[in-house]
Formats: structure tokens, C-alpha cells, sequence
């Protein structure tokens, strides 16, 4: 399946870029409208709870915009885990015509899909720069250099659930209205609005148990506060997302054949 795919490399490739294009062929701004979106929000919630959570990050003490950095940085882990996981939800069902009429690799379409998230992502990564540098806070090179690895992390812990959700999703459409209801759940069970320290303590032990608290923590340490994240907490992330894409390749190779009968 890796090799077929990487054949049809090319074709990946194009089409990410044809996705792009056809979005703002018509726009006056184009890409810039994927970054207004998630700044935006990251200013409204600033607005609203930066006063009240700015005490919590005394390290970033001497930045007036401590929260909006700390909220920025948690918005960049976030929006890419859910991009991925909800374009791979529905990706089988939104190509069903393509999928019976053309002969091409099926897991071409879920790489596809991370690739439009990842070119949304990286020009969201560059308008926090830009912000960053607006707010007159820098993030030292060194610990910067890890952040491919994190996004790659975030990437494989994504397409491992969103395969998994997708290919279900072919086969039982519930799926596809639960899944929705629960990353809004796991948004707020994931501190990127907040810190850990504003939950109460038998509260807060139950964060062990979401997988995106130790990678938007990684996240934080390096774009907030320029560590190095703990990658001792990271393992088991990366387990996670290891076994939810073998999981995934599994289920994809044994569904493969009946999923276009589905669809």
C-alpha cells in the first residue's frame, strides 16, 4: 500500500495543490483566509479570558500577551489533530464516485487529505511567527528545531484515528455525526483555552488520560516558554499513535474491497 502510493506520488501532490488553488481561485486574500479563521478565535478568547488566566503563566510574567502566546501555541497543536481527523472521517464518502470509476491507490485519498491540513497548518504556523514577533516575544532557535517533531506526531496520531473513524464511517454513518460531538468534547478537555493548574486536582488527574495533553504541552515548551518538551510524557503518545495506524492499515486493506461496494 506505502509503495503503491508512493507511485502515485505525483498525483498526491497535484491534487493537494489543485485543492488549494480551486479554494480561492476567486479570492482577492487566498490562503490567508485559512489563517484569519483560528486568529480570530485566538482573539476572542484573549479578550474574554486573558485577564483572568494571564496570572497563571508567571514565567511569561513580563509579557503582557502571555495568554494569547500560550493560547496561540495550543490553537497550532489543536486545529491540525482535528483537521486531519475530520477531513479523514468523511474522505471515503466524499470520493465514492471517484473511488468506482478510477483506478488509483485508496489510501492516496487520506494522504491527500493530511497534505491540504499540513499546507494549512504550516501557513498558520507562519502567521504566529509573524504575531510572535509583533508581541515582541521570541522563541529561541534551539528547542525550535523539535517542533517538526511534533507535528509529525500530531500527524500520525490523527491519521491513525482518523483512518480508523473513516473507514468505519463507509460502514456505519454514525460515525460520522459522533465524531464532531466528541472533538468539541476534546477540545475543552484539552488545555489549549486554559492551564492545567485552573482545573481542581481530581479533576486534573483525568487529563493523563487524553493523549493530546502531554503533545500540547510539547507544544507549549517550546513555542511559550523555548524548552525542550518532555519526551519521557511523550511516549505514550507516540505509542498511541503507532498502534492506532497499524490498527488502521489493518482494518483499511481488510475493508478495502467491500468499502467500494458500500459506497
Amino acid at each position: 500500500m506505502l509503495g503503491s502510493a508512493w507511485s502515485y506520488r505525483y498525483f498526491i501532490l497535484s491534487s493537494i495543490r489543485t485543492e488549494f488553488m480551486g479554494r480561492f481561485i476567486r479570492s482577492r486574500i487566498g490562503g490567508l483566509w485559512m489563517v484569519v479563521n483560528p486568529l480570530v478565535q485566538v482573539s476572542i478568547y484573549a479578550l474574554i479570558l486573558s485577564s483572568l488566566l494571564s496570572a497563571r503563566l508567571p514565567e511569561l510574567a513580563d509579557q503582557p500577551y502571555a495568554y494569547a502566546i500560550y493560547l496561540t501555541a495550543g490553537i497550532l497543536c489543536w486545529s491540525l489533530f482535528s483537521e486531519v481527523v475530520t477531513r479523514c472521517l468523511t474522505v471515503f464518502i466524499e470520493n465514492g464516485n471517484l473511488l468506482k470509476k478510477v483506478v488509483f491507490p485508496r489510501s492516496c485519498l487520506p494522504l491527500i487529505a493530511t497534505g491540504s491540513a499540513l499546507v494549512n497548518n504550516g501557513l498558520l504556523l507562519l502567521a504566529i511567527i509573524g504575531v510572535f514577533a509583533i508581541l515582541g516575544h521570541r522563541v529561541p532557535p534551539a528547542p525550535l528545531l523539535l517542533l517538526p517533531a511534533l507535528v509529525a506526531l500530531t500527524v500520525a496520531l490523527a491519521l491513525g484515528f482518523g483512518l480508523v473513524l473513516g473507514t468505519l464511517n463507509v460502514f456505519i454513518r454514525d460515525i460520522g455525526h459522533v465524531v464532531p460531538l466528541v472533538l468539541q468534547i476534546g477540545f475543552w478537555f484539552t488545555p489549549v483555552v486554559y492551564v492545567p493548574e485552573v482545573l481542581p486536582a481530581e479533576v486534573r488527574g483525568l487529563l493523563a488520560f487524553n493523549p493530546l495533553f502531554p503533545l500540547i504541552g510539547a507544544y507549549h515548551d517550546v513555542l511559550v516558554f523555548g524548552r525542550a518538551p518532555d519526551l519521557a510524557g511523550l511516549a505514550g503518545t507516540a505509542a498511541l499513535a503507532l498502534g492506532s495506524l497499524a490498527l488502521a492499515l489493518v482494518m483499511f486493506r481488510r475493508a478495502g474491497a467491500e468499502m467500494v461496494d458500500v459506497l
